[in-house]
């Protein structure tokens, strides 16, 4: 199970001035985002997620500079969410350095636009959603009748999509839920929230989980790197 730290961009920054590792007094805090992701990728990271949160409230990608110049960086895969509701931001994160984009839910009620984003990121792309049937059954669907989880997850699938970034709100992810995803379809599931302790990352290991997210955790030293990947292994 990979473990891929976070990193949330706003005004070319990260949001939290922080280093890995300054909690224990190891580095100086920064919120340089190229700077915080090399050393993720020094402690042992093989994936970076960027959420580009100017560009979810715009819907439209809006720290693609910042997105250059972490590729610029480092040499593994950076997975960029926030603003890419259609195929052309996509093909925008992509050339400024992106290689995995992560689109939302709404972007999987929309059949036209899901086939496009399909089409721009093949195996590439993830679907974000939170897994919680009450907060499915919030969403304002353009459909009648809200989608179960299984329903939607079939769907997604059967459109081409091959990774979907399960967010839990700080909620402890439902292992009987997920353990249910990995055995219907196959797909790999990445975990955002909830992971505050390496038994649940055990637990989410055991259970088939592909990834876990983890952004603050590790940014302000209450979570280590090293232990999480070795735990992970």
């Amino acid at each position: 199970m990979q473990v891929i730290p976070s990193i949330d961009l706003e005004a070319g920054r990260s949001r939290l001035v922080s280093w890995p590792g300054a909690a224990t007094g190891a580095g100086v805090p920064t919120d340089r985002p190229e700077q915080i992701a090399a050393r993720f990728v020094e402690q042992g990271a093989r994936i970076v997620h960027l959420v580009d949160f100017d560009g979810a409230r715009a819907g439209q990608p809006r720290n693609l500079e910042a997105v250059g110049r972490i590729a610029a960086r480092v040499a593994v895969p950076l997975q960029l969410a926030g603003g890419l509701e259609d195929a052309d931001p996509i093909r925008l994160a992509f050339a400024a350095g992106a290689t995995r984009a992560v689109v939302s839910l709404a972007v999987a009620d929309d059949p036209e636009r899901l086939r496009a984003c399909v089409a721009a990121a093949g195996d590439w792309l993830a679907v974000g959603l939170d897994p919680r049937p009450e907060r499915l059954a919030a969403f304002p669907w353009r459909r009648p009748v809200p989608p179960t989880l299984g329903e939607l997850a079939g769907e997604l699938v059967g459109a081409g999509v091959r990774r979907f970034v399960l967010s839990h709100g700080g909620v402890e992810p439902d292992l009987d839920r997920l353990r249910e995803l990995r055995r219907s379809f196959d797909v790999d599931l990445l975990v955002a929230g909830g992971v505050s302790d390496l038994d649940t990352v055990a637990r989410l290991r055991d259970a088939g989980v592909a990834g876990i997210i983890l952004g603050e955790p590790l940014l302000t030293g209450a979570l280590d790197l090293a232990t999480l990947l070795e735990t992970a292994a």
